[in-house]
């Protein structure tokens, strides 16, 4: 199955802020494409987007030389007027709940991944707006724009859905469902 550039760009996001050191060879074994796509997508990724990137010829792999997100646009449905503001995924978003109800997160270019764990057949059906592959037995790679969507859509599910990764987003589920339990508490 052929994977999307949002996806190879956001994983090598991903291995950066991990200081996994990811390079041209490992991006291309990963997704299966030329060394030369994977270096167009290292460079999109820090001439395009920006990203503070260098190579280390000690360790043989690129890493962040100081803290960087990826840009997303904040749409405002009033005035239709679009901006572009970084958010960390990894972090607080920068709506919080004090944002007006209609500024909407759209982002851009790049989706959201997790790789989830589902093991009734229904629940997968439930889930299949989002999943693109299945990695494993039970283990699905699934693409999202909206976090609160992704998460609620987890939440509603017919049986168990578990985040296998990224911790974060697991962290927010858990964050979502204890502010829930303490909102409805007698």
């Amino acid at each position: 199955m052929r994977v999307s550039a949002n996806i190879r760009i956001q994983w090598l996001h991903e291995e950066l802020i991990r200081n996994t050191y990811p390079n041209a060879a490992r991006l291309a074994e990963r997704f299966h494409i030329s060394r030369r796509q994977a270096q167009r997508d290292i460079d999109f990724l820090k001439k395009q987007l920006g990203a503070p990137i260098e190579y280390d010829g000690r360790v043989m792999g690129y890493h962040y030389v100081k803290p960087f997100t990826l840009p997303v646009s904040v749409k405002n449905e009033n005035d239709g007027g679009l901006s572009r503001l970084p958010i960390n995924p990894f972090g607080r978003d920068i709506l919080d709940d004090s944002a007006e109800a209609d500024s909407v997160i759209i982002q851009g270019q790049i989706p959201y991944t997790a790789t989830l764990g589902i093991t009734d057949k229904l629940t997968v059906l439930e889930m299949r707006s989002y999943i693109i592959s299945e990695e494993a037995r039970g283990q699905f790679l699934c693409e999202f724009h909206n976090i609160d969507r992704f998460l609620c859509a987890i939440l509603t599910a017919r049986s168990g859905v578990h985040i296998i990764e990224p911790a974060w987003l697991r962290e927010k589920l858990l964050h979502m469902a204890r502010k829930a339990i303490d909102n409805n508490q007698d």
